[in-house]
């Protein structure tokens, strides 16, 4: 029997590899680099720091900030990888851009690094996309994503100073404007 090529197997084997890759890239940056790749993250309205806009989703300054950011792509990512393959890729890629250019041009003067600008990027996107898209299943998605983990919105708020609101902010943006784009409707207000 030939196995699907877009699975619920395929689709979490390639959720398992994006995850593997960032424990991947920490266990180098912390073994063989000693933690200095974390200079590669996004440091605000400086040249340098563009790069991190590629680079900070990919680098984590502790395990602990490492296994939150896993637990919300697990869950967030997952839930977006259900919907659709090509969905995930796109919020993705979106929140990554969305949150390193709002980091990086509003950002604390500050490195920024972590996933968690995409893990925001997943929740906005299955908060709204029941929104915009207007579909029963999408609907019943946002609500119950919102009843589960609505808490999360607190992570766009400057509550701490070691997290980088700005991140999770502008990922939570990106991840809303990708659940617009994705929903191939234009917004005309109203529900």
């Amino acid at each position: 029997m030939a196995v699907r090529h877009d699975s619920i197997g395929s689709r979490a084997a390639t959720l398992a590899v994006a995850i593997g890759v960032i424990w991947l890239i920490f266990a180098i940056n912390l073994f063989v680099f000693g933690g200095r790749l974390l200079a590669f993250g996004i440091l605000p309205r400086a040249e340098e720091g563009l790069r991190g806009v590629v680079l900070a989703p990919l680098l984590h300054g502790s395990v602990k900030h490492l296994l939150a950011n896993t637990a919300g792509i697990l869950i967030f990512g997952g839930l977006a990888m259900l919907r659709s393959r090509s969905h995930f890729w796109m919020v993705t890629i979106v929140g990554a851009i969305a949150s390193g250019i709002g980091t990086w041009l509003f950002g604390r003067p500050a490195i920024h690094v972590g996933a968690s600008g995409i893990v925001f990027a997943y929740f906005g996107y299955l908060l709204f996309t029941g929104f915009f898209e207007r579909r029963i299943g999408s609907l019943l998605l946002s609500i119950a994503v919102f009843f589960v983990w609505g808490p999360t919105i607190y992570g766009i708020l400057p509550l701490e100073r070691d997290i980088s609101w700005e991140g999770h902010l502008f990922g939570f943006i990106g991840g809303m404007l990708a659940a617009w784009v994705l929903a191939g409707r234009p917004f005309r207000g109203g529900i």
